[in-house]
């Protein structure tokens, strides 16, 4: 019987392992950026074509290969940076496993330009699946040039699982960013089909969060330290109001190097607890310091994923530097028992709470006001703080405008009634009366000073609904919940569910049919997004128009906006633009949606919140009849029950 087991070729073996390393466009920048910088580059340039798959090209000033070095590096398990085992445990540098040039070259045509700054020739590499084409000397600049090219050319299977170009550069553009955040001593640039995207010098972490994220992360940074023996966390949170609903701007590095962490992703979100809403995400950027002997990052080929020795301490450390950056820098509310809260919001009136109040002023109101825990002083307050500020007039109790103001004008109770005999037998009448037998009020007429609110609902298509077995009106509380009588018991209806499910099946039909309504506006307003936002905004162009939007694109991530839906023309128009893009990218994980749903359940979510209102009856009546004419009126597009029947049983049983 023969043999059956034999070694693979290099050519296949090459391709199994670039498998593991190279699943996308995106994997080979990663790998080439993290190259350039163990080789000790300062400046490094970034440039893709067709989101990567037809060109990557990275060129840095690093310092470069040997004519040996350049050919060595493109064989499997070949690097510089392991000797002994021991060595695994002592990892400083981003790569160390030598497969990266190697994987990248067995599936795509590698050309690489290099040269140390010892050497007067530089070398050329030229390698097509696996295979050496040419290697020869050349002039070149020191560093490194490194082309990849016609990325799974003999692999059509695999080019095939790639997405649409937006897609895979947004993916680019993630790994761009996390390298960048991770070297902010280093320039990086980034430019895409010949369109600048990144040109980010060489600075702070600050600045390079505002370089990379917007002018607007400037002033929701909170600077985060922690100092200890075992392990050292730096770096910067964001302000709770600035939290997302979508997680993609959390990043973690141990030790320099990107990881994805959800433990310790857990303790920063515990230290925002009471500070977010529930399933909203915190901006931070930390740096984890820890030895590597206390650390195994060679658990997953790609490095993202690591393992601490002692997550419990880590954990706690995260914890309680996050929470220490909240305090401190007045991102979390406190109470001072100090302030006369009486006095403070009487002055607000123009009144006073005793004879004690009218000694403060206002040196004292600052004071008590800036104190937020140990030693914060008036620097804490915000310029916005200070101004609500409001003097405390030394007034004399016998002078208080509200009691003056009772005392003057009780009388008026009595007028009309001087000349009105007393009807003592109506008024023992009256009080033998039963409040509960007594006839219900009429509805008050109106005059002709008195006017109505117009509101959206007025404008909705009422349809006939199930729900009118009573001729009670339905009654609305907290501006939220809704509340019909019915024969068997109570209806309770969550006014924002609701709406969220009649607003879904609107956008949707526009979506399906291209005939959402614009409102040009009077003064376009310019939308300046982050490019994984920009390149979104592409991708959805003709969607986001059938919903009425309408937009020109002005610069490589700025958008004109000269028209918005019309019935959303109030809203505030770049809110209204990056919100729905927000919640897009929230519900765009769940596969089992296409993109017409996805951003008709966006524009639905962001839209709804705005409908927390004051409602008339017939607004009530008309939300509730075109909520029962909707496609699916117990449940929200997510899930969410919009209703609930409290049946007479039911309500008996709370009273028992």
């Amino acid at each position: 019987m023969t043999d059956v087991i034999r070694l693979l070729p290099d050519s296949i073996a090459n391709q199994i392992a670039a498998g593991e390393v190279v699943q996308r466009p995106a994997s080979v920048v990663k790998e080439l950026l993290e190259n350039s910088i163990d080789a000790g580059a300062t400046q490094v340039q970034l440039m893709v074509k067709e989101a990567g798959k037809t060109l990557i090209q990275l060129i840095d000033d690093g310092a470069g290969m040997s004519e040996t070095d350049a050919r060595m590096s493109f064989e499997r398990h070949a690097t510089s940076k392991i000797r002994t085992s021991d060595d695994l445990f002592r990892i400083r540098t981003m790569g160390f496993r030598g497969e990266a040039l190697a994987s990248i070259a067995a599936v795509a045509q590698v050309e690489l330009r290099t040269r140390r700054e010892m050497d007067d020739l530089g070398t050329l590499v030229r390698i097509e699946a696996s295979e050496v084409k040419t290697q020869e000397p050349i002039s070149a600049p020191k560093g490194t040039n490194l082309c990849v090219k016609n990325l799974f050319f003999n692999v059509p299977a695999r080019r095939n699982f790639l997405k649409s170009n937006p897609v895979e550069m947004r993916h680019v553009i993630d790994e761009f960013q996390r390298i960048a955040l991770s070297h902010p001593e280093i320039g990086f640039s980034l430019h895409h089909n010949d369109s600048e995207v990144y040109t980010l010098p060489a600075g702070k972490l600050s600045r390079r969060i505002v370089d990379l994220f917007g002018k607007t992360y400037r002033e929701q940074l909170a600077p985060c330290q922690e100092e200890t023996d075992f392990v050292s966390v730096t770096g910067y949170v964001g302000k709770p109001e600035f939290a997302k609903k979508v997680r993609g701007e959390q990043f973690f590095f141990a030790n320099n190097r990107y990881i994805r962490h959800n433990y310790l992703h857990h303790a920063v979100l515990s230290a925002f607890e009471g500070l977010i809403p529930e399933n909203s995400h915190p901006f931070y950027v930390l740096f984890i310091e820890i030895d590597p002997a206390h650390i195994d990052i060679n658990v997953h080929p790609t490095k993202t994923e690591i393992k601490f020795d002692d997550e419990r301490s880590v954990y706690a450390i995260v914890r309680a530097a996050v929470k220490k950056s909240t305090g401190v820098y007045n991102l979390a509310p406190s109470l001072d028992f100090e302030l006369d809260v009486n006095a403070y919001f009487l002055s607000q009136r123009g009144g006073s709470s005793s004879a004690d109040a009218s000694q403060t002023n206002v040196s004292a109101a600052v004071s008590d006001l800036s104190m937020v825990g140990k030693g914060n002083s008036f620097s804490g307050l915000s310029p916005q703080s200070e101004s609500r500020v409001v003097p405390l007039t030394p007034l004399k109790p016998e002078k208080n405008p509200l009691q003056r103001h009772n005392l003057d004008n009780w009388s008026r109770l009595f007028d009309g009634l001087e000349n009105r005999p007393f009807d003592r037998d109506r008024f023992l009448a009256d009080l033998a009366t039963p409040t509960e037998t007594s006839a219900p009020t009429p509805e008050p007429v109106a005059t002709p000073d008195s006017f109505t609110l117009q509101s959206k609902a007025n404008h909705l298509t009422t349809q006939p609904g199930p729900l009118p077995e009573t001729d009670n009106p339905p009654f609305q509380i907290h501006n939220r919940y809704i509340v019909s009588q019915i024969r068997s018991g109570v209806l309770l209806i969550d006014q924002r569910a609701a709406y969220e499910r009649i607003l879904h099946d609107k956008y949707r039909t526009q979506l399906d049919k291209r005939n959402g309504a614009s409102q040009v506006l009077l003064f376009p307003k310019t939308v300046t997004l982050q490019p994984t936002d920009a390149d979104l905004v592409r991708d959805l162009r003709q969607e986001i128009q059938a919903l009425g939007f309408d937009f020109i694109e002005i610069d490589r991530n700025a958008f004109l906006i000269q028209g918005v839906p019309a019935d959303l023309s109030d809203e505030n128009e770049q809110a209204l633009f990056e919100g729905i893009l927000e919640q897009y990218k929230f519900h765009q994980s769940d596969l089992r949606l296409d993109k017409l749903e996805v951003l008709a359940r966006s524009v639905a979510r962001r839209v709804s919140g705005r409908y927390a209102q004051r409602m008339t009856v017939e607004e009530m009546k008309a939300l509730i009849d075109q909520l029962f004419a909707s496609s699916s009126p117990h449940y929200t597009p997510g899930g969410e029950p919009t209703m609930s029947l409290l049946s007479l049983e039911k309500l008996a049983g709370l009273l028992r």
